[in-house]
């Protein structure tokens, strides 16, 4: 084991998942001196940012984030030129059940000029006879899904180009106020000087807030940060008559017993099925250090039986699995905020992928002072001093 060594950065970003990369790409892009920390490797299992499928979608019933996404997307373009490399692959979506308000989703994509169809439930069956719609329909062709590991992959390499130093392997412990800025301690000993510092650690947030040299009055005004170990199911497509592989749309669908989400599974289970999950259906966990990596049975058994009453193009028994974690707030709204030179991110709730280049630009002008962040996203405490 190597010794204590000590550095220094103008900048440190802690977590390479998809926020953290795009909050390092952002800040090294601009001329600034930048360390990107990772207790792993970029986009790695144990967080949150692992895999090759997340679901981009247009789709909320608050129009403030449909007109995010639309600024994310041109974020997302800009990327995807830069990296040379496809980042979201388009299959479209499908929202419907009694409490996802399909109607309600319309009008919002309407005043946004957002390409949508609203469909009764014979029409959408007509068009994708593998899923078996029990209420209207939204269908809007522009979403998709996120390859999350080669989209962090290319931020983290962008934010190289532009000067920054990634250190893999490097678990924070704990951050000590200095004169003029901070001194980061990781577990096996190792320090780093840094004037600001950006922590965007997932579900290891709740566990490091404590060891952040943040004011009380700040950490009071945090909403509540829950982090549930979740799982997803991999479910192999028929190809009985009247079924096809190939018109699978990534769909969200809130019934009365249960909210399930599903996509193209793409690499993370060789492009032969369908994920489906249920919507905050894992068991809640202290933080992502109590991750277990085993699947719940009952989540198992809950999944299974949706899928045999309401997706009758695939095959009811899971070819593969996997867990991944939530971070959630109660308002499903994100954390970026700031005290002194110390930004917290979290981009919450099971939808945040979406919004990656949008979170880091959002941290990235809220970490240097040039830019601000939606009040939404600020604690009550930091509400409260610009009201």
């Amino acid at each position: 084991m190597a010794g204590p060594s000590s550095d220094a950065s103008d900048y440190v970003v802690v977590g390479a998942g998809l926020a953290g990369a795009a909050t390092a790409w952002q800040l090294a892009a601009r001329g600034h001196q930048v360390t990107l920390l990772e207790r792993d490797v970029p986009a790695a299992h144990g967080g949150s940012s692992h895999g090759s499928a997340r679901i981009f979608r247009y789709a909320y019933p608050d129009p403030f984030y449909t007109r995010a996404v639309l600024d994310s997307k041109a974020l997302w373009d800009g990327l995807a030129t830069d990296a040379g490399a496809e980042l979201i692959t388009p299959f479209g979506a499908v929202d419907f059940g009694p409490k996802r308000q399909p109607a309600l989703l319309a009008d919002v994509l309407a005043g946004a000029g957002i390409d949508h169809e609203l469909l009764s439930a014979a029409e959408a069956r007509s068009r994708w006879p593998q899923i078996a719609f029990d209420t209207e329909v939204l269908w809007h062709p522009g979403a998709g899904v996120i390859d999350t590991e080669t989209s962090v992959n290319a931020m983290v390499a962008l934010a190289v180009r532009h000067g920054a130093k990634v250190l893999t392997g490097w678990s924070l412990d704990r951050v000590e106020r200095l004169d003029g800025g901070y001194r980061l301690h990781s577990s096996t000993g190792e320090t780093l000087d840094a004037g600001n510092v950006v922590i965007s650690a997932g579900g290891w947030l709740p566990r490091l807030l404590e060891s952040l040299p943040l004011p009380a009055g700040f950490l009071a005004g945090l909403p509540e940060f829950t982090v549930r170990q979740e799982q997803a199911f991999h479910f192999r497509y028929r190809e009985d008559s009247g079924f096809s592989a190939t018109n699978w749309p990534t769909f969200i669908h809130k019934a009365g017993d249960i909210q399930t989400y599903g996509l193209p599974g793409g690499r993370d289970a060789g492009f032969a099925g369908q994920k489906v999950a249920e919507y905050n259906g894992g068991p809640r966990i202290p933080s992502a250090a109590e991750q277990t990596g085993v699947v719940d049975p009952a989540n198992r058994a809950r999944v299974v039986d949706y899928v045999r009453r309401c997706l009758p193009g695939l095959d009811p028994e899971p070819y593969a699995e996997t867990t991944c974690l939530f971070t959630n707030t109660p308002t499903e709204d994100f954390l970026i905020d700031r005290a002194d030179n110390l930004t917290v991110v979290s981009p919450c709730s099971g939808h945040g992928a979406k919004f990656a280049p949008l979170i880091g630009q959002w941290a990235a002008d809220l970490a240097t002072g040039t830019g601000a962040v939606p009040d939404r996203f600020r604690s009550t405490a930091s509400s409260a001093l610009t009201t």
